[in-house]
Parts: C-alpha cells; structure tokens; sequence
C-alpha cells in the first residue's frame, strides 16, 4: 500500500496537514512523489508544493481519485460541500478515509462515505515539531453499517504508520471521541496558559520574561517526560519534590486552595461538550 505516485492524498493541506506530510517526509518511508495535497487557493498550493515537495492541487476530486488512501484536513463546516458528491464518493470507493475532523463522528463518515473504510484521528499542534499525540478509532465490525465501513488490520497499521511519524500513536473506542478531542486536541491551547501563568510568576518575583518563559516551558517538558518515562503516577512524582515543610508543599497547597484541580477537569468536560456539538 501507498507504493503507487500520489498514492496518499492530503485535502485541505492546513496547518495540521501540512505538519503530517512534514515529518513523513522527515521520517523517509514515503517518497515524496507518492503524495498529493489539496489546498482552495491556487498560490497556497503552489507554496506547499515549494516548500513540501509534494505534488499540489486545487482539485479534490482529482487528487482523491489518484490516491490509495485520503487524508481529510478540512474543517468540520466542509464535509458536506465535499462528500455530499456522487463523484466524490466513487472516487473514495474501495479506499481508507481518515479524518481528523472534531465532532464528524465515524456514522457520519459512513453516512457520506458508504463504499469506503473509514478511520477517526485527533491529532494535535505538537506534531509540527515531531512531539504530537494522535487517538485513532475504527468502527467495531458488529457496529459498523456496511462492512465496507471496517478499516482493515493492514489499514490501521498504516494509519498508526502515518502518525507515528509526527509522534506518539494510539487506538481508543469511537464513544470516546470527545473526550480525546477536549484532553488532545484542544489540551496544548490549556497548557500554554498554565505555562505562561507559572512565567509570570518568575516575572513577578524578579525573573527576566525570557528567562522565566525558558525555564517554565522546560520545566513542563521534563515533568511530562518523566511521566513517559517512568511509568510512575504524576502524584508519586509529585511527592519526590514536596519536602516536608518546604516550599513545594506551600506552593502546592496555594494551588489547592484555588481548586486547580477541579477547575482544569472541568476546563476538559467543558470542551468535550462543546466537541460533540462539532458535527
């Protein structure tokens, strides 16, 4: 699969396509010649084709016919104007269709797109770097409405292949789709914030804005690192640094009296609800 020239199809080649076709081509399993991007205006393509080095269109339809498998990058308000289209669909008929989508469920996937495999990603902003989480989902043959619908094994792998190549991968059940989209999707946008009120703190008690900024952003790094790495619960890590009657533990308790906690859980509930609206 995806040995074929524009075997794999970008539409709508934005700001997260465009991260997703950069680090295939860092990752250099797929040539360049073997992928083709959508993009509505003829000056956007012609710069992704510039800057990329990957075949550029304005013709969906072209390019979706070209492919194996299509990478849908366009906004959720888009769908319809894209596959409510006889020709669209036959285009995609036989072939994968990812979407990263927010609130296009894997039903209404389906529902435009009958003949064809259909898989849901929620990728996020850190792939531009190489640094992303992506959360897959794939019909269950007993719920799916056609088989036609069920993504093969050799499918999934690819697209697990794909995203690897922008960062970390994994599968979860469709229903959970929401709650992927608020903790994944829209959780870097809440730990800028995070991050930039922990710098103006520094700033607050003398700091260079530089150098608080620094110091926070790699703070946040190696505490998720350690998280990775060592398998250990975020509490344990936690009580590594909280001495007894130390600063730490007078920082985490001020933090505790503002309920950070329930307001950051209730910051993902929030945007889960408004997620599911998406579609």
């Amino acid at each position: 699969m995806l040995e074929a020239p524009r075997s794999l199809c970008v539409i709508g080649c934005g700001t997260m396509g465009e991260a997703i076709v950069g680090g295939l081509v860092r990752a250099g399993w797929l040539p360049t010649a073997n992928i083709i991007v959508t993009a509505r205006r003829h000056a956007v393509a012609t710069e992704l084709n510039e800057r990329l080095g990957v075949a550029a269109t304005t013709d969906n339809l072209a390019a979706a016919r070209a492919a194996e498998v299509v990478l849908v990058c366009v906004k959720p308000q888009r769908f319809a104007e894209l596959f409510e289209s006889d020709d669209m669909r036959s285009a995609l008929a036989g072939k994968l269709v990812i979407s990263i989508a927010a609130g296009i469920t894997l039903d209404k996937l389906a529902k435009w797109l009958p003949d064809s495999a259909v898989i849901r990603a929620m990728p996020n902003t850190p792939a531009q770097i190489g640094q992303g989480m992506t959360v897959l989902c794939r019909f269950d043959t007993r719920k799916a409405p056609s088989p036609a619908n069920v993504a093969s094994d050799e499918q999934v792998a690819l697209t697990h292949k794909i995203f690897e190549s922008v960062g970390r991968c994994l599968e979860v059940e469709s229903k959970l789709m929401d709650a992927v989209t608020s903790l994944n999707g829209s959780g870097p946008a809440f730990v800028y914030v995070m991050l930039e009120a922990m710098a103006d703190g520094g700033v607050m008690m003398g700091l260079p804005r530089d150098v608080a900024l620094t110091i926070a952003a790699q703070v946040f790094r190696g505490a998720a690192a350690m998280v990775l790495d060592t398998d250990l619960h975020p509490a344990a890590l936690k009580d590594q640094v909280t001495t007894p009657a130390g600063c730490t533990i007078a920082g985490v308790l001020m933090m505790e009296d503002g309920k950070i906690r329930s307001v950051l859980a209730r910051t993902i509930q929030e945007a889960a609800k408004v997620a599911g609206s998406l579609g």
